[in-house]
């Protein structure tokens, strides 16, 4: 029988090779879990690779408080599911303590703030690899990184210090205080991740198909509203079907306009589309260098 698939499983082997390669390499690694399609496509890719053993490292969700009720539900869900241990650390707690301070303003947003949390997790458990979803097809900054990518004592990225990495040979080898960042589908396409989704039949949570959602109009976008979104007089809500190609929290992630309902709608949609994925990250427009600045403070 000819094969239909048009997803190419050498990305699965690689990544599933990269999984059984941290395990062998570092002491403490933990997934970065946002609840969004790449960090769900990561552990399903670790539980491939360690079937039937359980996963030999936890989740790791930074929440930011603002997150979608969808996502955090989908999050819960997956954990009671997979068996893997959740840990959760709070964007809320790092303010009360003085740490990070809430923005205010009309773009105001947590998600920067999700670095002090981050790098203070990666202190408490002592993780010396952070596995996350993050592919060099997403944003030109992410194209600087390695599969394994090394951040300093303070948690720091130096694209002028990245590693070689001929004939997939990945070096793990970290002085103390270091840790490695590793991003397992770096060679996938939003396609390919949407097309392995639809041939392992991985579920999802629910934002990421067309839904009838309260939203707002800024600066040529769709916001989500909510009570966590700084909006001015003219900023009146309305109900729109939308749905979202990319999930951060409630105010940086822009929706489209969209009746994609089913996955094979969603990958026409995906081939159409005339501007990228993280097109709809409003956290991303802050600045040219938006991304860069954020991963050498220490962003996943």
């Amino acid at each position: 029988m000819k094969n239909l698939s048009v997803f190419p499983r050498q990305l699965e082997h690689e990544a599933i090779y990269i999984m059984r390669e941290i395990a062998a390499q570092f002491e403490k690694p933990v997934l970065l879990f946002s609840g969004g399609k790449d960090s769900i496509t990561l552990v399903h890719l670790a539980r491939k690779a360690f079937y039937p053993a359980k996963v030999p490292f936890p989740m790791l969700h930074i929440d930011t408080g603002h997150n979608f009720p969808e996502t955090i539900e989908f999050r819960d869900w997956l954990a009671e599911y997979t068996g893997m241990q959740l840990i959760v650390r709070y964007v809320q707690d790092s303010i009360d303590k003085g740490k990070v301070k809430e923005e205010t303003g009309k773009y105001a947003s947590r998600n920067v703030l999700q670095t002090t949390t981050l790098l203070d997790a990666i202190k408490e458990f002592k993780f010396d690899a952070c596995i996350g979803g993050a592919r060099r097809d997403e944003e030109k900054a992410r194209a600087k990184e390695r599969i394994f990518s090394v951040r300093d004592d303070f948690g720091q990225w130096d694209a002028k210090k990245q590693r070689p990495e001929l004939f997939d040979m990945l070096n793990g080898r970290i002085n103390v205080g270091e840790n490695v960042r590793v991003f397992p589908i770096s060679n996938w396409t939003e396609l390919d991740v949407w097309n392995y989704i639809k041939e392992e039949n991985l579920a999802l949570p629910s934002i990421y198909f067309s839904h009838q959602r309260e939203i707002i109009e800024r600066d040529g976008m769709y916001w989500p509203y909510s009570l966590f979104l700084n909006t001015t007089e003219e900023e009146v809500p309305f109900k729109a079907t939308v749905r979202f190609r990319t999930v951060g929290d409630m105010t940086c992630t822009a929706a489209v306009l969209s009746d994609a309902n089913e996955l094979d709608d969603i990958i026409n949609e995906i081939k159409a589309a005339t501007i990228s994925e993280r097109g709809a990250r409003i956290d991303d427009k802050r600045s040219e260098a938006a991304m860069e600045k954020r991963k050498k403070e220490g962003y996943f």
